[in-house]
C-alpha cells in the first residue's frame, strides 16, 4: 500500500499544462503593460526635449535682440528675425528638430517677454508661468 501512495505523490508533484499556460499568460500580460508604460515614457521624453528646444530658440531670439538692440514688438519691421536667421547666425544648431518629428515655426519677429517665439507642429508647448521666457 505504501508503494502505491508514493507513486501517487510522485505523479502529483509535476506541473500541468494548464498551470504552465496560466504562468505564461500572466508573464505576457505583464510584458504588455510594460510596453504601454515605455511608450508613455517615450512620449513624455519627446515632449520634454521639444520644450527644451523651444526654450533654446527663445533664448537665441532674446540674445539676438539684445545684440542688435531690437526690442519687441518688431513684427514686420527691419528688426524681425526668424528661426532660420538665428540658426544661420550660430545661436543654435541648424539641425535642431522636434524629437517627435514635428517642425518649428516662428512668429516672425521679436516677441515680448512671456510670449512664445517658436511653436511646434506636434502641439508641444510649455505650461505654467512664462514670465521668464
Amino acid at each position: 500500500m505504501k508503494l502505491a501512495s508514493s507513486k501517487r505523490l510522485a505523479a502529483q508533484r509535476g506541473t500541468t499544462l494548464i498551470e504552465l499556460s496560466v504562468v505564461i499568460a500572466v508573464i505576457l500580460l505583464l510584458v504588455g503593460v510594460l510596453f504601454v508604460g515605455i511608450s508613455g515614457w517615450k512620449n513624455a521624453a519627446n515632449q520634454s526635449a521639444c520644450i527644451l528646444n523651444i526654450s533654446t530658440i527663445q533664448k537665441a531670439m532674446r540674445s539676438w535682440s539684445a545684440a542688435n538692440s531690437v526690442s519687441p514688438p518688431t513684427t514686420g519691421t527691419a528688426g524681425s528675425v526668424t528661426i532660420a536667421d538665428l540658426a544661420n547666425a550660430g545661436y543654435f544648431s541648424p539641425s535642431l528638430t522636434c524629437p517627435a518629428g514635428g517642425t518649428y515655426s516662428d512668429k516672425g519677429g521679436v516677441t515680448p517677454v512671456g510670449i512664445i517665439f517658436a511653436t511646434c507642429s506636434k502641439g508641444h508647448a510649455p505650461a505654467g508661468d512664462l514670465s521668464s521666457w
